[in-house]
């Protein structure tokens, strides 16, 4: 079995479709046909169900592209570690991180690492919580900016970066809202804006209301933080929001006042697998973040 075997078999799969496939490989059909036959012939199975140029995988074909892609993303993890090897300030990041993430920490980050390293380049992915840790332990990903960090599990290795506030966005026109600090309780009978029910920030805002004695009134629902921005200045709301996400962007008609008497914080991390290497160049933003946060 070659290698230009499993690449011809993985996009005919993917396509059912032996003339597109050959299109997209910049190869004769007849070639694509020839080495799917070879294959076929020395493995002593079907792996397709043919109607002219189109095919369709049979039960053992879906078995075999699943170990195939699998064998594929190891040669090219391999490939690509042997040449950030060689220069790792020259590879690529593949990154994952939540949204509250995106409008500042991670642009800050990467603007500084390519300061240092300007050739190195960047895949980033963005996630929700959950599948920001499944995708780390199964793979799609070994490098996710996270927040807040996760309890311990076997399978990530998790790294602190800073811890930040969570402040209260009010409306402008709200009686609390030429205050230096607002106490959590003072809160109590506000409506509240919040994300949506298992988001994991609207965990903290419950959390935090109960461990002082109340549960929030949710009056509305944003699906991201945006969302809970615009409604705090339509005046529907009020809403406890990560700092990060206010740093640049305060919504007009709101003001940000931070929260005491007890603060309410959120953890911000790095989470990378315990079972797989960091391919070098992810190593070296690894450490440049932690690094980069220690100084801030």
């Amino acid at each position: 079995m070659e290698i230009r075997q499993m690449r011809y078999f993985i996009e005919v799969a993917r396509r059912e479709h032996v003339t597109e496939a050959a299109n997209v490989l910049h190869v004769a059909q007849s070639s694509v046909s020839r080495q799917l036959v070879h294959l076929e012939s020395e493995l002593g199975v079907d792996l397709f169900v043919r109607n002219g140029r189109r095919v369709k995988l049979t039960p053992i074909g879906k078995m075999f592209l699943e170990r195939v892609e699998q064998v594929m993303k190891m040669i090219g993890e391999a490939e690509q570690e042997v040449k950030e090897y060689l220069e790792p300030e020259k590879g690529t990041v593949r990154v994952a991180f939540p949204i509250s993430l995106a409008a500042h920490v991670l642009p800050t980050a990467i603007y500084a690492f390519r300061k240092r390293y300007p050739e190195a380049k960047f895949q980033m992915k963005q996630a929700l919580y959950h599948d920001l840790i499944d995708g780390v332990i199964d793979g799609e990903f070994n490098l996710a900016l996270i927040a807040p960090l996760p309890g311990e599990e076997k399978h990530i290795k998790s790294k602190l970066l800073f811890t930040e506030q969570i402040v209260a966005l009010l409306p402008a026109h709200h009686r609390l809202a030429g205050r230096d600090g607002i106490q959590l309780r003072e809160l109590r009978d506000e409506p509240f804006v919040t994300l949506p029910d298992g988001t994991i920030f609207r965990q903290i805002v419950l959390q935090a209301c109960s461990e002082i004695g109340f549960t929030p009134h949710i009056a509305f629902e944003g699906d991201d933080i945006d969302a809970l921005k615009g409604l705090v200045s339509a005046g529907l709301g009020i809403a406890l929001m990560p700092e990060v996400t206010l740093i640049d962007n305060v919504p007009h008609a709101t003001v940000k006042i931070p929260v005491v008497d007890p603060g309410v914080t959120r953890t911000i991390g790095v989470i990378c697998p315990t079972q797989r290497k960091l391919l070098p160049t992810e190593l070296l933003f690894y450490r440049f973040l932690e690094e980069f946060f220690a100084g801030g």
